[in-house]
């Protein structure tokens, strides 16, 4: 049986170790497949040293978001934090930005693992759409069954990844030789910060995490230790991935399949099928992760009355909000319909909500430095992460005018709802008003 009130509460089911798990699910993506082979085409193996920037850089970034979700457990995350420091037009405002970039996002992860796995089988474009849609459904079921069962999901998932990298890695050693280190600076100085510029899409999605903060047993432990753990974790299988790629020059190959060229050396169409299906995994931990988080997402927009009422439903059996997967789950239906009959290509369903989710991540880090001014420490780590996210935003480009959008988009529904509220205040209640044919 369903709630449709916005009075039912979210379940606390949330440990540490599951909240590791899903910040770790949230930021591995499928990036990690393309991005160590790019940055190497982009900078040679000096791209080692932008690895390493970000590896370090990574520690504030998520310790800004799991400091504001310890301080401030709520399920409208980010767009709560912006709430608290500026308003709650504001607030209202980001939590569009990330709800309506997941609708997106998640469409294109699914599609890009489906392709690792139906590049390795030799299957065509049909498989790969059915394939994507059931990893959709897959996201959308684990969290309609709650976060306990994700988050238990969610650690075996993530414990798989870090066995197929750890792997990987493991099996590109005989391979490594020092002359692919050299010229290890072939394009520049120059190239490392342009590199580095890339590498920072591998490293968001501590903020998705910060929705689900209102059902953590213990907001301080899960959130702050949790984060730390997960981004030493993220980090080294990051640069070891970057490290085996360089070392055995597999991204000569093919900058974008580096990873499919450097387990597939040693092991043949064996090695092609292991990429293929941890692709699966890694695609599948990250749509788990951001179906939770947007579904939360639009529980804390509608019960603060800024979506319909109808997202705040929530599950009586299982304390999920079936209303924000609901919404999802249409929004899904229509984004993979509208790249199955290709009238979106799949590059640009990849540069659309780019824009919106760097944006709803700067938008935390300013409220991160109003409120938690008063704590040093996490003031510096504030700041780190606003200027850092800052310098980026403005290499998306075109792709700016997607928040734009959802931002006249929001106004015009406020001066709706206004313009209703003037309305219905102007009229006079039945009670006062004097009976027909009679003077008041």
């Amino acid at each position: 049986m369903e709630s449709n009130t916005s009075q039912q509460q979210l379940k606390k089911t949330i440990g540490t170790p599951q909240a590791v798990a899903l910040y770790i699910g949230a930021v591995i993506g499928s990036g990690v497949l393309i991005v160590p082979g790019l940055a190497a085409e982009m900078a040679g193996p000096a791209s080692l040293l932008a690895w390493g920037f970000m590896t370090l850089l990574i520690l504030p970034m998520a310790l800004s978001m799991g400091l504001l979700s310890a301080k401030y457990p709520n399920a409208g995350g980010v767009s709560h934090f912006v709430t608290l420091a500026f308003g709650p037009r504001a607030g209202a405002v980001v939590g569009w930005f990330f709800l309506m970039s997941v609708p997106i996002g998640a469409p294109v992860a699914a599609l890009t693992g489906a392709g690792y796995l139906t590049a390795a089988l030799g299957w065509g474009e049909h498989a790969r759409i059915v394939i994507a849609s059931l990893i959709l459904v897959c996201g959308l079921l684990v969290n309609w069954f709650g976060m306990k069962l994700a988050g238990s999901i969610q650690i075996a998932v993530v414990i798989a990844i870090a066995a197929v990298l750890l792997f990987a890695f493991a099996v590109s050693v005989p391979q490594i030789e020092a002359v692919h280190f050299t010229p290890f600076m072939p394009h520049g100085w120059l190239s490392i910060g342009q590199a580095a510029a890339i590498l920072f899409w591998c490293f968001i999605g501590w903020e998705a995490v910060s929705h689900m903060s209102e059902e953590f047993k213990n907001p301080q432990r899960a959130a702050v230790r949790g984060v730390m753990i997960a981004a030493a974790i993220v980090g080294l299988l990051y640069f070891l991935s970057a490290l085996a790629v360089v070392g055995t020059g597999s991204y000569l190959a093919g900058a974008d399949t580096a990873l499919v060229h450097l387990i597939s050396a040693p092991l043949g169409h064996l090695g092609a099928l292991i990429v293929g299906v941890v692709g699966i995994f890694i695609c599948t931990a990250t749509i788990i992760a951001y179906a939770g988080a947007a579904s939360r997402v639009a529980y804390a927009l509608a019960r603060e009355g800024h979506a319909p009422a109808w997202m705040s439903r929530v599950s009586g059996t299982y304390h999920s909000p079936v209303g924000g997967l609901l919404f999802l789950g249409a929004s899904f239906v229509v984004i993979m319909t509208l790249y199955g009959t290709r009238l979106v290509s799949l590059t640009t369903l990849i540069q659309l909500p780019n824009a919106a989710f760097i944006l709803t991540y700067l938008c935390g880090c300013a409220a991160g430095i109003r409120l938690l001014k008063a704590e040093r420490r996490a003031l510096v780590v504030s700041w780190i992460s606003f200027i850092s996210t800052a310098v980026v935003f403005p290499f998306t480009g075109w792709a700016m005018l997607y928040p734009c959008a959802i931002l006249v988009a929001c106004w015009a529904a406020g001066l709706l709802r206004q313009e209703k509220s003037g309305r219905i205040c102007n009229r006079a209640p039945l009670s006062d008003q004097p009976p027909v044919g009679k003077k008041a």
